[in-house]
């Protein structure tokens, strides 16, 4: 596509909501801030999706405990050169015309109305911040021009029971659509295909009048405010709103995940330790880009005080830098930078966030410890579930979480 075209487009990144699902991840960070597959942070893959479409001009939008979310894209995300027209820039709530935060995605826009007269892009591309996938987004904009749509909506089947989670439409032949509904208990499938429906995936692409007139006219209305809700649904008859499958890699699984719970984020970690895993963090010519704090190389360490002769070792699992295994085992898990592994601890389905100190002789299985936790010597903890639920917040999944700054010094070993 021509680079040009791409220069464009403006993209606007939706990173304020409170993300409650995710308490108590999200108690003291925002949702896209929540680190992700040891190294990353949630909105590390929608950015690097921009940079790597050559979308290279992107506004992204906080509110919500955002301090740690700032201070990420500051360090990473300063590699764009303003001067070449290349920009990633954090925005808070400019209250422009409105005594109040942002009620929902469209009012979020609607504020913000006068960044678009700046910029004057010919579209507009929205995304979410806490979305795990990868595309290019130059596919969905040439398809956009060739539909000679106002809208253009990012699409993936999934099956009848996950739809009543989403945006679910309908589309004709020419992939227009012709029906939109948020979150419907009875989520209409698709033709021939019973089990499946066609859901919206929060990727849109407006003409930027279309956006600009239909975010005015929501705000003088008592809505939601939202564009699954409002805009999307009330656009269907009266403009050329179309439809874009989403479509993998050559060679690889459609991989998207809305990170809303506590069990979806563990279960989209897990996916990252498969020995062929479904999301490919390695493809050269789609870099996901974050930062790197400059830590030492991870190792795995025979223990000299260990009169067994533990050896540290990892299975199936992403070991960040900075980590030292020092005679304990690790499985199927994800140890971000700093973690360190005890003597004849064993760690398995779980995901563990920076700093955390595992100690001797313990046993942690389905676990996401935050940040800086230290686990005394001996501790157990996701093995029983009754007795985890008495400590700390246990999901509907079974998986056992344990926030920042919990002080487990007197933990009794079991």
């Amino acid at each position: 596509m021509d680079p040009s075209e791409l220069k464009s487009v403006l993209a606007i990144v939706m990173a304020g909501g409170q993300g409650e699902r995710l308490y108590p991840l999200s108690k003291e960070r925002a949702k896209p801030a929540v680190p992700f597959g040891g190294i990353y942070r949630i909105i590390d893959f929608t950015l690097s999706n921009c940079v790597n479409s050559g979308v290279r001009r992107v506004y992204v939008l906080t509110q919500y405990r955002s301090i740690s979310l700032q201070r990420h894209i500051n360090l990473a995300w300063n590699k764009l050169r303003y001067e070449f027209g290349e920009f990633i820039c954090t925005v808070p709530p400019q209250k422009r015309n409105v005594e109040h935060w942002y009620l929902g995605t469209a009012d979020a826009i609607f504020q913000n109305i006068y960044t678009l007269e700046v910029e004057r892009p010919e579209r507009v591309l929205i995304l979410s911040g806490d979305h795990v996938y990868r595309m290019d987004y130059s596919h969905m904009i040439r398809t956009h021009q060739d539909n000679k749509a106002e809208l253009t909506v990012a699409c993936m089947e999934v099956d009848r029971e996950s739809a009543r989670r989403f945006g679910v439409m309908q589309v004709d032949d020419n992939h227009r659509v012709i029906g939109f509904w948020e979150k419907p208990n009875d989520p209409p499938t698709l033709p021939g295909k019973p089990d499946r429906c066609l859901v919206s995936m929060g990727v849109y692409l407006f003409e930027t009048p279309v956006l600009v007139r239909r975010t005015i006219e929501d705000s003088k209305r008592d809505t939601a405010h939202d564009f699954g809700k409002n805009i999307i649904p009330e656009m269907v008859d009266a403009n050329r709103v179309f439809a874009f499958p989403f479509q993998a890699p050559e060679g690889e699984v459609a991989y998207w995940r809305d990170i809303g719970t506590l069990d979806a984020y563990w279960e989209a970690n897990m996916d990252l330790t498969h020995v062929t895993p479904s999301f490919n963090l390695y493809d050269r010519n789609w870099p996901v880009h974050t930062y790197h704090a400059g830590h030492p190389p991870a190792k795995t360490v025979f223990n000299e005080d260990d009169p067994d002769g533990r050896v540290g070792t990892a299975i199936d699992s992403l070991i960040s830098a900075g980590c030292i295994i020092s005679g304990g085992r690790v499985e199927n898990s994800i140890l971000s930078p700093r973690v360190r592994i005890e003597s004849h601890a064993h760690v398995t389905e779980s995901v563990l966030f920076d700093g955390v100190v595992i100690g001797k002789g313990c046993r942690v299985h389905r676990t996401i410890i935050d940040k800086n936790i230290i686990v005394p010597d001996g501790a157990i903890i996701g093995m029983d579930r009754e007795q985890d639920s008495s400590k700390f917040t246990v999901t509907p999944g079974g998986i056992t979480i344990i926030p920042k700054s919990m002080p487990l010094t007197e933990m009794a070993a079991v």
